[in-house]
C-alpha cells in the first residue's frame, strides 16, 4: 500500500533554516513547528528570508517545481535599498550577470505602495538619507541567493525578502501567518504546479 502524497504550505518565518537538522549552530530549524515525518522542503528559502515553502512527501514535486526546463514561477516582495529606476527595472526583467551568467528574463515591478505584511521580528537597517522601496518580482529558477544577487547587481540591495507565491498557489490567498502550516488539498497542489 503506497502513502498518501502529502504536501503542506509553510509560512517560514525570518531566522528559520528550511531544513529539520540543526546545522551545529543554535540556529531554529522546521523540526521545531511539528510537521509529520517523512516530509521534506521543496527548494529553500535562505535563514533571512520569509515566506511561502512548500514541503513533501512525494519526491516528484521536487523535479516538477524546480526543474529549470519546467520554469516553474516563484513570486517574491523585494525590500530594496533605494529607489529602482526603470532602467534597473529593464535590467532585472531582461536578466542580469551574476556570477558570470545571465539570469533568465523575469517579471519586476515596482510597487506603490508599501505592502501589508507583518513585521519583521528583527526590524531592517534604518538609514535616514537612503530610502527604501518594495518590488514584486517572479523569476522561474532558483540559483543560490538568486534574488538578493539580481537586486545587488542592479544598485539596489535587499533587505527584506517575503516569497508570496509558488505557481498560482499565494501565500496571502492561504492567509498564514509567520509559524502557520496548512495541509494541501489536491486542488491546491495542482495551483502551484500551475504556470503563471
Amino acid at each position: 500500500m503506497t502513502n498518501r502524497r502529502l504536501c503542506y504550505a509553510f509560512n517560514k518565518p525570518y531566522a528559520v533554516l528550511s531544513q529539520f537538522s540543526p546545522d551545529g549552530s543554535d540556529k531554529t530549524t522546521l523540526a521545531e513547528f511539528g510537521f509529520p515525518r517523512d516530509v521534506y522542503p521543496i527548494g529553500r528559502l535562505d535563514y533571512d528570508s520569509e515566506g511561502l515553502l512548500l514541503l513533501s512527501n512525494d519526491g516528484s514535486l521536487n523535479k516538477l517545481l524546480l526543474d529549470p526546463l519546467h520554469a516553474h514561477a516563484r513570486t517574491y516582495l523585494v525590500q530594496v535599498d533605494n529607489i529602482p529606476t526603470q532602467d534597473a527595472l529593464t535590467q532585472l526583467r531582461r536578466g542580469v550577470i551574476i556570477e558570470g551568467r545571465k539570469t533568465l528574463p523575469a517579471k519586476a515591478e515596482l510597487l506603490t505602495d508599501e505592502p501589508n505584511l507583518p513585521p519583521r521580528p528583527v526590524p531592517i537597517r534604518f538609514r535616514k538619507n537612503i530610502p527604501t522601496s518594495w518590488i514584486e518580482l517572479t523569476i522561474s529558477e532558483g540559483k543560490n541567493r538568486q534574488v538578493r544577487k539580481m537586486t545587488a547587481a542592479v544598485g539596489h540591495p535587499t533587505l527584506r525578502l517575503v516569497r508570496i507565491a509558488i505557481g498560482k498557489l499565494s501565500l496571502f490567498g492561504l492567509g498564514l501567518a509567520p509559524g502557520e502550516m496548512k495541509l494541501l488539498s489536491p486542488e491546491e497542489i495542482d495551483t502551484a504546479l500551475a504556470k503563471h
